[in-house]
């Protein structure tokens, strides 16, 4: 579970900002391709997903899809560039300060060529590119990405296109706070005011019927909803890896670990299996932290016998899995815990039972959420509904693919969506209710692939009942025998 918006795992790379540009010969696109994964979406995938959103669209009309933008981490040094979904989704182009335009009627440019979409890239930079690692630049984007029309951003600005004759021009809200670098006309920043002035674009365009973001929302979140053979093959890894974490970290995990410790398992498991990095920032609650929905700190030095609730989810060639798990450090669970956590699987069982093509998400939410609902009452924790509630206060699931929050509508559930389902239950100290329950948080998340009479259970590969758990954790872990030698610095006093 988590927010759309969360926070990405950090990797440094020295900046060129304080640099001044050097115009030498970029070296050219390694070939050198032996030891990359073979695994990445194909140029055909992109080249698919652009035609079918082109059959979605209204006549006359061109889609604007545009690169995020970079983000300072701190001083010249930027956070990892996380490409935007959509414009991977659609190009396969993982880069920043890009523009991808899409036509639904085939264009012609003034040497009579024919096109139907066009994609502005960086253009190649030998400097920059010592700094911060190569570039594709146009001529590797129609290599590579297959698509004819790609040239620089810096063409952008007297490519020769009439937005005025188009019906519908439609975008995604554009990037705000976007940085502009002065010493570049073809960044990120300067292609959206280009593309203000093309378009005469008003400040106030919500109005307007030919500017359309509307359309953009629901055209992709149709498509982006039901994933393909090659999509789902990249997920079941995603969610595979992710669970193969939560398998190592139960054996690994003892009561003098530290929530960040933990955390580290988890990403190491998933880098060792070639994940890229985490969907979304990982979540480590011991005890009372657990019961913070998106909890991140990840600060506690010492986990102690308490649960912990481990939502992590592994990122891999930009597909994020969501696998929550909530174990006992101590190896076994107590009374109290194990009431709590039944409580939450039956409510999760209850959910699963009416998924299948067709199924309706409040009909999900509703079986959770009754199970756990009667469960809090015949306990004693919760008097009512409304007072059960507030123990469960999140949604049952979410769309998962290319953002951890993915892209899709919430009535139906169809054939080929991945989604989870997570109900949970956070009992906070000073909850009025016997002390006893105090500081249980419990949430167990699994992904689910829809089919026509059901689901597949994609994140089996992690135990979910209190025996099967309890049973993992008393296995040996790889990971015993990694040893560090203790700091010097915590020597000093004061430490």
């Amino acid at each position: 579970m988590h927010t759309a918006f969360s926070k990405r795992i950090l990797f440094f790379a020295v900046s060129f900002l304080s640099c001044t540009y050097l115009f030498a010969q970029p070296a050219p696109v390694s070939r050198e391709e032996d030891d990359l994964p073979k695994d990445y979406l194909s140029a055909s995938f992109h080249a698919g997903r652009r035609e079918a959103l082109r059959q979605m669209m209204p006549d006359n009309s061109v889609m604007a899809v545009f690169a995020y933008p970079t983000r300072s981490f701190s001083n010249d040094v930027e956070y990892l560039y996380h490409a935007s979904p959509d414009m991977y989704y659609f190009s396969g182009y993982k880069e920043p300060h890009s523009l991808l335009l899409i036509f639904k009627n085939e264009q012609t440019d003034s040497a009579g060529n024919t096109y139907s979409e066009v994609l502005f890239v960086q253009k190649r930079n030998a400097q920059a590119e010592q700094w911060t690692g190569k570039r594709l630049g146009a001529e590797g984007a129609k290599e590579k990405l297959g698509i004819p029309m790609s040239l620089n951003g810096e063409d952008f600005k007297n490519f020769n296109i009439d937005f005025t004759k188009f019906d519908k021009v439609i975008f995604d809200r554009l990037p705000a706070d976007v940085p502009n670098d002065a010493r570049d006309k073809s960044d990120l920043f300067d292609m959206i005011q280009l593309f203000r002035q093309k378009t005469a674009l008003p400040e106030d365009y919500s109005k307007e019927k030919k500017f359309d973001n509307r359309s953009y929302r629901e055209m992709t979140a149709k498509l982006r909803e039901i994933k393909t053979p090659e999509e789902k093959d990249l997920i079941r890894k995603a969610v595979e890896i992710s669970c193969l974490g939560q398998n190592e970290v139960m054996k690994a995990v003892r009561p003098d670990m530290s929530e960040l410790e933990i955390q580290g398992l988890h990403e190491y498991v998933h880098k060792k299996y070639g994940a890229e990095g985490v969907g979304y920032g990982s979540i480590i609650g011991s005890g009372e932290n657990g019961c913070v929905l998106h909890y991140e700190e990840n600060t506690k030095t010492r986990v102690g016998n308490s649960m912990i609730l481990m939502d992590v989810g592994a990122e891999y060639h930009g597909y994020t899995a969501d696998v929550t798990r909530t174990v006992p450090a101590g190896g076994k669970f107590s009374d109290e815990e194990k009431m709590i956590y039944q409580l939450v699987y039956d409510a999760q069982e209850a959910a699963f039972k009416t998924l299948k093509d067709g199924s309706k998400w409040a009909d999900a939410e509703k079986a959770a959420r009754d199970v756990i609902t009667e469960g809090l009452i015949k306990l004693g924790i919760a008097k009512d509904k409304a007072e059960a509630n507030k123990y469960y206060p999140h949604g049952l699931g979410h769309h998962i693919g290319m953002d951890v929050h993915d892209r899709g509508t919430y009535t139906s559930i169809k054939k080929d969506m991945v989604i989870t389902i997570e109900p949970g239950i956070y009992i906070s100290s000073g909850s009025n209710c016997d002390k006893k329950w105090w500081g249980i948080a419990v949430r167990i998340e699994d992904d689910a692939l829809i089919t026509q009479d059901g689901y597949e259970l994609l994140s089996h590969f992690a135990p979910r009942k209190i025996e099967e758990i309890e049973k993992m954790i008393s296995q040996k872990s790889a990971l015993d025998n990694f040893k560090l030698p203790p700091l010097k610095s915590a020597e000093k006093k004061g430490f």
